[in-house]
């Protein structure tokens, strides 16, 4: 199963990369969608799951605090390393020359790869607890990998590159998550420790969810409708989640 889910996560980069070569204006539902379905995980599955598991070493407090800083640590590897497509979009106009831009590209392309392989990880940690945490945590992984491969593409194209640039950074970046996934093979964590981990991967979720994905999907399309896939997003983890005897 995890191979089969590890396979999944580089189509749906792929697949997002692609649409987005393609399409320009009707993304923003799938990233509200999304957007509410990697918050919906951090709130539903997550968070839950690490008060049960670290509560047996330290205090709820304890557990919550380390959600806040995995939000906090994300915030700075967001602002200072992954320069997140935001930012990049304003400056994409800026003066300067082909190779500044090209440069500002490949870092944003290969910061996203980066996050990719961590979130491969965090599929692999998830079936370390169990079978129905690492498929849950791989719905979330697999909506998020689907917005990196739009990113991921926009962060080339925006920045002065050729299509065939970004199909190449693309396929890097659906490969980073097989990786991380496969990586999580060689080692094992004690039901401590993973209580810290699914605690850090609930602020990373939070983050990514409230700053990346639901100001992406509002970009240019502040729309009733996209709330509503937000809302759907959460709705459905939600129920998923539940229906799964979490």
């Amino acid at each position: 199963m995890i191979i089969a889910i590890a396979i999944a996560t580089f189509v749906a980069t792929l697949i997002g990369g692609l649409l987005a070569l393609r399409f320009k204006d009707k993304l923003h539902l799938i990233l509200g969608f999304s957007a509410g379905a990697v918050i919906g995980v951090a709130f539903f599955d997550l968070l839950p799951e690490a008060i049960e598991l670290g509560s047996k070493s330290f205090g709820i407090g304890a557990i919550t605090a380390i959600v806040a800083g995995g939000f906090l640590i994300y915030l700075v590897l967001d602002r200072l390393v992954f320069l997140h497509s935001h930012r990049l979009d304003s400056d994409s106009g800026a003066d300067g020359d082909v190779s500044s831009h090209a440069r500002r590209g490949i870092l944003g392309a290969g910061s996203l790869s980066i996050h990719s392989l961590l979130d491969g990880v965090a599929i692999g940690l998830g079936f370390q607890v169990s079978v129905a945490i690492g498929a849950v945590v791989a719905i979330a992984v697999l909506v998020h990998d689907f917005s990196d491969g739009i990113n991921t593409v926009n962060l080339i194209l925006k920045n002065k590159g050729q299509d065939k640039h970004a199909f190449r950074w693309l396929v890097v970046d659906a490969v980073a998550p097989v990786a991380g996934v496969a990586s999580t093979l060689l080692f094992t964590l004690s039901e401590r420790s993973l209580g810290i981990v699914l605690a850090l991967f609930s602020g990373f979720f939070l983050y990514i969810g409230a700053s990346d994905l639901i100001p992406e999907s509002h970009h240019a399309h502040p729309k009733m409708l996209t709330t509503a896939m937000t809302l759907l997003g959460a709705a459905v983890l939600y129920l998923a989640i539940r229906l799964a005897g979490l």
